[in-house]
């Protein structure tokens, strides 16, 4: 099954350098015209500067392919406004959105400014809504788009220093999970990517050996599935040095205790038991949450 990307048009955030580079250039390759977008500032969003975002734009042309470059900050929901439309009068349409924007301002919880807390939660979470509310109108009239968020295995599982960054990252999960339920009607997917990749964010946090087996190339595949016109939708595909993955969030069944004033001890009592994965599903939205609860609860109603 070849990924054929021929008459789509692409928008990658973040795609001046590393990872979003290689996206664009991923699409550019299989046929998409894409809009390459990024601020052209430093890892911890300081600066800006058009070069990084034209230079992705002018490798893309010199291999045959479109493309268009962009400087819009995606926190500049007007910006990002004026992104979207100059993809769709140039090409008619917006097929892909790949949300890749992102800073870091690394720090323990304890040592971190709130604003460089703030800043973080605004480039990768806002950022992220900007887009997909510009793009989302589009879309809805075409039926058809394919929205691939960046998350992270920090904001899947934590990691020290990060907690800023870990929280805008699994809010992007969260959005991505109403969206799909919200676009199904239109034909638009919205999926996750957590990415392993050796780029300027990563640089000096791991060995010269281990960053060369995480070269970015190695996680456009993931991409590629997630853009693509078979894509699923609601998934969190993991990715890094050609290892693939998928992540979940789950439900237990859970314990129907009650409502009596021993509660609190029965659950602590039996916590293992609530927290036992045995038959654990993956629900189709939040709504299967109350649904087990109440679903228990009459069951234990209709034993008395």
């Amino acid at each position: 099954m070849s990924l054929d990307f021929q008459g789509r048009v692409a928008i990658v955030t973040g795609a001046g350098g590393g990872l979003g580079r290689q996206h664009a250039l991923a699409l550019a390759a299989r046929g998409a015209k894409v809009l390459v977008n990024d601020l052209g500032g430093a890892v911890d969003g300081r600066g800006a500067g058009g070069t990084a975002a034209q230079a992705v734009a002018d490798e893309i042309r010199a291999a045959g392919g479109q493309a268009l470059a962009n400087t819009a900050s995606v926190t500049d929901f007007g910006a990002v406004q004026a992104m979207v439309q100059q993809a769709a009068d140039a090409w008619g349409r917006v097929d892909i959105l790949v949300n890749n924007a992102g800073i870091l301002r690394d720090k323990s919880f304890a040592k971190m400014d709130m604003a460089d807390f703030a800043l973080v939660v605004q480039v990768h979470l806002m950022g992220a809504a900007h887009c997909c509310k510009a793009v989302w109108p589009l879309m809805q009239a075409q039926h058809y788009g394919r929205i691939v968020m960046t998350t992270s295995s920090t904001g899947l599982y934590g990691n020290f220093g990060q907690a800023n960054y870990g929280a805008a990252k699994l809010a992007q999960v969260g959005l991505m999970q109403t969206l799909a339920i919200e676009g199904a009607k239109y034909g638009i997917h919205v999926n996750a990517l957590a990415p392993t990749a050796a780029t300027r964010m990563t640089a000096g946090l791991m060995p010269e050996e281990v960053l060369a087996r995480l070269a970015p190339e190695a996680v456009v595949p993931a991409m590629l599935v997630l853009a693509h016109e078979r894509a699923p939708t609601r998934s969190i595909l993991c990715a890094g040095a050609g290892t693939f993955e998928a992540a979940h969030i789950t439900l237990t069944q859970g314990l129907h205790l009650g409502l009596g004033a021993d509660v609190p001890e029965q659950l602590a009592a039996r916590l293992a038991e609530v927290c036992a994965r045995a038959g654990e599903q993956v629900p189709g939205s939040g709504a299967a949450q109350g649904e087990n609860e109440l679903r228990q609860a009459m069951a234990a109603a209709a034993r008395t």
